[in-house]
């Protein structure tokens, strides 16, 4: 066996996972052969057997299945994935009905297929460190718990008390374990493990009743009860109908979960193991599934692991962080630094302008004392570490400083130039521009190599994205410190190449402005909103233009014509942009902020935003014919689109950056895997065959290239 140790000494039999040049322990093939072979070995030395221990020799208890053997399955190999989950689960359950006591002995995280193994064990010990973490979140992989995890969890939790584990993926650490009756006993550290392990077998030593689950016990019942007592009966009546309002019907997994854990509950164990295995095999062999993991597991991780940072460039993380402006942007990342023990000099033109800036940390951490989720010691400590001021002097010695004033060229220059000069030695400066090219906003720097864009998104507090852009003078060393900078915050970094609107703005732009054209092209304003929402973005586009306010995309639009102009070429506008144009300087709608835009904002607490009703009058039009699919694909090719071209201009570098920068940037649909997934899911021949019939039907925003086309191939992931 290369994946797991097996030892017999003194009646304990020990299981120790330790999977070779692999830093966890995961269920590979090699793995699962080498667990029925363990399996065949125990029942083998049974006689002697007094009690058996599952222990890992990795710094965590075991991370779950094998993912990149996930990524090669094709539709056909359900039938293998359904054999190879119940060879498993009839492993586990040799273990378990052994009558002999098994103990789990948890040293670190076990999540997922970690966390089922764990669950072997009729007894589970952890060690006492909050860092640790357990649980089964499948279905954020648009899979579902299969390895016995749903029909145990439900069983030890009951129906409602497992769901926020199962449907939500919620973890939990050891001591809410213990509270929850998951783990049964804590201890200060992994050498404590094995000798408590011995204990609690000991007692179990010659006792009348074997070591057994308690749904093996013939007085078991399921806590809060089945689902056919009269309380569950009505709440699960309409479950499914709330689940598909969240999920719009586009994420199969959280369905398979619920059906799995109702239809379990109705039968034997063995039955409900065996359900369980359908509904994960059938989801394992999906594209959904595949674009989910790719994206949220292998992508994420890449990111995580530094992938698109600079190398060889030591760790930083900042003390003193200087911002100018203390608007919504200003003041979001105030907080944010705040939070993460970063010190902060928070300027603006006014003090009172500051304190509104500061007010706001005030605002948010107020709310979390009221609720009881933070010490009114630990808010003071917070709002110490932001300095409100009007005084530039008050940024000497930041480490770096960052510019999040309007988005106007000369603003920004003159900020540059007054507050460069009091970064301490080595410091850099950012901008939080969204739009303008940080090669262009450099020239106002006296050390262009230390300049580069660090894009935040609103809310700051909620938005885990954040986008990097290297200038064309911008050096290693920079782009590094700025990639940790972001990090420290608990922040999403991607790391992009400079050019107007970056990646996300411009993307993002794509979505909005196709959903403007198609207003004026006739189409009903409501049927491209629920469009925007049937195909999984968050709203639809006419309303986040709304929310990102008409007004600010005139003025980038006249920005954009003004730096043509200045290179001696004419900007052409897109219908989309010219819908725009004509919202807020011919009708006064500017959006949400000036109370009308596309919809119309009631003054009244609590009252809906309802579509501005003369948008019929003055865009609709009746003869236009219009088709559903054609909306939602124009919405999302659009943009898919468009990240390619990113990707073949060297805008983007990697396929990570741009599947988690659609998803968490821009909204694009997490159910695709994001932008570049989208095309590889479905194939880029098949892709490209609907984009041409896109473009020869609604223009040349749909067209791809054959340079763009060589660059998609080129990136293609490869499990």
């Amino acid at each position: 066996m290369k994946t797991i140790q097996y030892e017999l000494a003194n009646g304990i039999a020990t299981l120790t996972f330790d999977e070779p040049g692999s830093p966890v322990n995961t269920m590979c093939a090699q793995w699962q052969q080498d667990l029925n072979e363990v399996t065949a070995q125990v029942l083998k030395d049974r006689e002697a057997i007094r009690g058996i221990v599952l222990a890992s020799n990795k710094s965590t208890f075991f991370a779950g299945a094998d993912l990149k053997g996930l990524m090669r399955n094709q539709a056909s190999d359900a039938g293998a994935v359904f054999a190879e989950i119940e060879r498993m689960k009839k492993n586990f359950r040799t273990l378990e009905t052994l009558g002999k006591p098994v103990v789990s002995c948890l040293n670190g995280a076990a999540l997922g297929g970690g966390w089922e193994v764990a669950l072997i064990g009729h007894y589970r010990i952890a060690v006492d460190d909050k860092k640790i973490q357990f649980g089964l979140p499948e279905i954020t992989l648009g899979l579902i718990p299969g390895a016995s995890g749903i029909t145990k969890m439900t069983r030890l939790l009951g129906l409602m008390g497992a769901q926020p584990y199962i449907l939500e993926s919620k973890l939990f650490n050891p001591r809410e374990a213990l509270e929850l009756g998951l783990v049964h006993e804590l201890v200060p550290d992994a050498a404590a493990l094995r000798p408590a392990a011995l204990a609690w077998i000991a007692t179990h030593d010659g006792a009348a009743a074997p070591a057994h689950h308690p749904w093996d016990d013939k007085n078991y019942r399921m806590p809060g009860g089945l689902p056919s007592s009269p309380k569950l009966a009505g709440m699960l009546s309409v479950a499914p109908a709330v689940l598909k309002q969240k999920t719009r019907g586009l994420y199969p997994a959280p369905e398979a979960a619920l059906a799995a854990m109702v239809e379990g509950a109705q039968v034997d164990y063995d039955t409900a193991l065996r359900i369980e295995s359908r509904y994960l095999a059938r989801l394992a062999v999906t594209p959904v599934a595949k674009a989910m993991i790719n994206t949220f597991f292998f992508n994420m991780n890449a990111i995580k692991s530094g992938q698109s940072r600079p190398k060889d460039i030591p760790r930083y993380k900042p003390q003193k962080v200087g911002l100018l402006g203390a608007g919504m942007m200003g003041a979001g990342i105030a907080y944010v630094q705040a939070s993460r023990g970063i010190s902060t000099v928070l300027r603006d033109v006014s003090q009172d302008k500051a304190d509104v800036g500061k007010a706001y940390s005030a605002k948010l951490t107020q709310q979390r004392v009221d609720k009881g989720r933070m010490s009114a010691p630990d808010q003071s400590a917070l709002l110490s570490r932001i300095t409100a001021t009007d005084q530039v002097a008050e940024l000497a010695g930041c480490d770096l400083i960052i510019e999040a004033v309007f988005e106007r060229r000369d603003l920004k220059a003159k900020v540059t130039q007054e507050a460069e000069p009091l970064l301490a030695p080595g410091g850099f400066f950012a901008s939080n521009t969204s739009t303008l090219p940080i090669s262009g906003l450099a020239t106002a720097s006296a050390r262009p190599e230390k300049f580069i864009g660090i894009h935040f998104f609103s809310p700051v507090d909620k938005m885990k994205l954040v986008e990097i852009i290297r200038g064309k003078q911008t050096d290693d060393e920079t782009v590094a410190r700025a990639f940790d900078y972001v990090q420290a915050l608990g922040k999403i970094p991607i790391v992009v190449n400079d050019s107007r609107g970056f990646y996300t703005s411009r993307t993002f732009g794509t979505f909005v402005m196709e959903g403007a054209a198609m207003l004026g092209e006739g189409i009903p304003a409501a049927a491209i909103e629920n469009a925007g929402m049937q195909c999984g973005m968050p709203v639809g586009p006419l309303a986040v233009l709304d929310e990102t306010a008409l007004s600010l995309s005139v003025h980038v639009l006249d920005q954009t014509r003004a730096d043509f102009a200045a290179e001696e070429k004419t900007y052409i506008a897109t219908p989309g942009e010219l819908i725009v144009e004509r919202m807020v300087k011919e009708f006064d709608r500017n959006g949400r902020a000036a109370g009308a835009g596309f919809y119309d904002y009631p003054a009244e607490k609590g009252a809906k935003k309802s579509l501005w009703p003369e948008l019929k009058t003055l865009f609709e039009k009746p003869a236009v014919s219009w088709d559903i699919t054609d909306i939602k694909d124009r919405l999302l090719y659009r943009q898919a689109v468009e990240t390619a071209r990113c990707l073949s201009e060297n805008v983007l570098t990697t396929v990570h950056d741009a599947n988690i920068g659609s998803i968490f940037g821009i909204g694009f649909p997490a159910w695709t895997g994001g932008a570049m997934q989208f095309i590889y899911g479905m194939g880029l021949d098949a892709f490209a065959k609907r984009a041409d019939q896109l473009a020869s039907k609604f223009g040349p925003g749909f067209l791809l290239s054959d340079q763009v086309k060589v660059s998609i191939k080129k990136h293609q992931p490869v499990y």
